[in-house]
């Protein structure tokens, strides 16, 4: 996997990565070591508090009773200022400007822990394709040629083969599909290893997997998930985050929210004959 200081970080580089390279690039020390330290405090506290929660591509461990060693925390934005400065940071920004359209939204932000002996995914993609699986419930043709997901993993620990770094297959992306059996997943995978404070950035169209995490400390980070605009987010985050938040909220974090883009809208409802949509006279949102 590429490894790139921040600022040999540009939106090109990103773009060439994730669609036409192996799907997945590191940024190296996009963030501090106290955003870091504060981050993790956070997360560890939350997780600690609430093994149990929502989380995904853990069927076997499931069945195995150890769903208790893989915890999410959920509802970042709304325990922690490090959490929307991570969400915003301005490399991320205009990669994500680039790969998904000026007008992106976020999706998702939350935290994986996985705690010594916590076990692994199964091979999978991420939202909005990760039920490919049944790839009937999609339209006819989708294919991977334009992007409708981004991700950007931020190691809290570090990312190694021994904790169980994420493990991904690449050139995968451009395949879309969901992996299945026959695929030699772990025979062809590679390994996302990073430190704390980089940012791992990567189609979530590739093949990817947390990995069982064999060391005696924790593996935690933060995931973030970038859509395009016209995607339905996968957390409800303008309701979670309270009115509160909404209101302090930058241009930037308002446009991750969606508060900047008007539909769905009742337009029935609209008080007023006007243009809204087309080259000649529309209003831009």
């Amino acid at each position: 996997m590429q490894s790139l200081s921040p600022a040999e970080c540009t939106p090109q580089a990103v773009v060439e990565a994730l669609l036409h390279g192996p799907g997945a690039i590191r940024v190296r020390g996009l963030f501090s070591p106290a955003q870091v330290s504060e981050a993790r405090s956070v997360v560890m506290a939350h997780s600690d508090a609430r093994a149990q929660t929502v989380t995904h591509f853990q069927g076997q461990a499931a069945q195995e009773a150890r769903l208790h060693l893989q915890r999410r925390v959920w509802n970042l934005l709304a325990k922690g200022e490090v959490f929307s400065q991570m969400a915003e940071q301005p490399v991320i920004v205009a990669a994500m400007r680039a790969f998904l359209g000026e007008d992106f939204v976020m999706g998702s932000i939350a935290a994986n822990r996985i705690l010594p002996d916590g076990p692994g995914q199964e091979p999978h993609i991420d939202y909005p394709y990760w039920d490919l699986h049944a790839p009937q419930t999609f339209p006819v043709g989708i294919n991977s040629s334009f992007p409708l997901n981004a991700q950007v993993t931020i190691p809290l620990d570090p990312f190694t083969a021994q904790t169980g770094a994420t493990a991904f297959v690449p050139g995968t992306q451009r395949e879309l599909r969901y992996p299945g059996p026959d695929d030699r997943f772990f025979e062809r995978c590679e390994r996302m290893e990073a430190d704390p404070g980089d940012a791992i950035l990567f189609f979530g169209a590739t093949w990817h997997c947390a990995m069982p995490n064999r060391s005696s400390m924790d593996r935690s980070a933060i995931l973030i998930q970038y859509l395009p605009k016209f995607v339905k987010p996968m957390e409800d985050l303008r309701a979670m985050v309270g009115e509160a938040f909404v209101k302090r909220a930058s241009p930037t974090m308002r446009q991750l929210l969606g508060l900047t883009y008007p539909y769905p809208q009742n337009l029935d409802d609209v008080t007023g004959a006007a243009n809204t949509e087309g080259r000649v006279n529309a209003a831009r949102y």
